[in-house]
């Protein structure tokens, strides 16, 4: 079975790169329900999707990214419209799935998928609601840990059976620790010199989750290059919602803050994550080891 997957891959990649989007596209039709139904602690599976009028809505209608389109952002029952969101969720998924896929090798690539999905929900969940569920950080963490110990490779480990997964689940233990105590102590430092909290207990247990899979460099850049990504993107839109006064008064009946008033770090995690992870690290790990071979040397 591995020779047959390993001929096809060889000789058709587009197969399985186009099979790769598809699943992606299919599994952010499911990370949709995720994102709605895990902060109201609701089941994922059941019951199945329906509509916002109460109605099930048929597989017909529920095909990732082309219903939205067929049905031109309508529900078919109610007319009733539907964010642009949910394809676009599904969109992205099969997008960075595709590119997991085509970045390296069908292990790690695997693999670097359900890293990818958990950054997706995680991302999403925060900027609606605030928050990072702990199934997401503490369990991505633990999740990390126990795929790296399984597949040294995750960790980029190659060596003698058994030592190549010890070597690996240190790494990913060393990474996830980094990554926590880093943001950990920037958070405290930040809570004394600004007098208010900087950052949330839910970014200190990401980080972590980001540095299992992705090692004490992946956290890092995570880190830095996520503040690098906030100020570039968030800094302008707040600036130009005091210009324009754009604001949303928080409702009372639901769970969201005024745009202007908090601005959600993980998003920016995430993204720094997924750009270390998907190609990004040959550049970050090689600059570290240029760094500490000269404080050392």
């Amino acid at each position: 079975m591995i020779e047959t997957f390993t001929y096809i891959n060889a000789d058709f990649p587009w197969f399985f790169a186009t099979f790769s989007f598809i699943f992606g596209a299919i599994t952010g039709s499911f990370l949709n329900v995720c994102i709605y139904r895990i902060p109201a602690e609701r089941s994922v599976v059941f019951p199945g999707s329906t509509c916002a009028c109460g109605k099930p809505i048929a597989w017909y209608n529920n095909i990732p990214i082309l219903s939205w389109f067929i049905l031109r952002g309508r529900a078919p029952c109610c007319g009733e419209r539907f964010s642009v969101r949910y394809p676009a969720i599904e969109m992205l998924t099969g997008l960075l799935f595709y590119v997991s896929w085509i970045m390296h090798p069908p292990v790690v690539a695997i693999i670097g998928c359900l890293f990818i999905a958990f950054l997706i929900c995680s991302t999403f969940i925060d900027l609606d609601h605030m928050i990072i569920p702990d199934r997401f950080s503490i369990g991505g963490m633990v999740l990390g840990v126990v795929l790296s110990i399984l597949f040294p490779s995750l960790q980029g480990v190659e060596g003698m059976p058994i030592m190549e997964n010890v070597e690996s689940g240190v790494r990913s233990i060393t990474g996830a620790l980094i990554g926590a105590g880093l943001v950990y102590w920037i958070a405290v430092l930040g809570e004394i010199v600004f007098r208010k909290p900087a950052m949330g207990e839910g970014d200190v247990k990401f980080v972590g989750f980001i540095g299992a899979f992705c090692g004490w460099q992946g956290a890092v850049f995570a880190m830095f290059g996520g503040a690098f990504i906030g100020s570039v993107v968030l800094l302008p839109l707040l600036l130009l919602s005091r210009i324009f006064g754009w604001k949303q008064e928080a409702s009372e009946s639901e769970d969201t803050v005024a745009f202007g008033s908090q601005v959600p770090f993980g998003p920016m995690l995430a993204v720094g994550g997924l750009i270390y992870f998907l190609g990004f690290d040959r550049y970050v790990d090689a600059y570290f080891a240029d760094f500490v071979a000269s404080f050392f040397g």
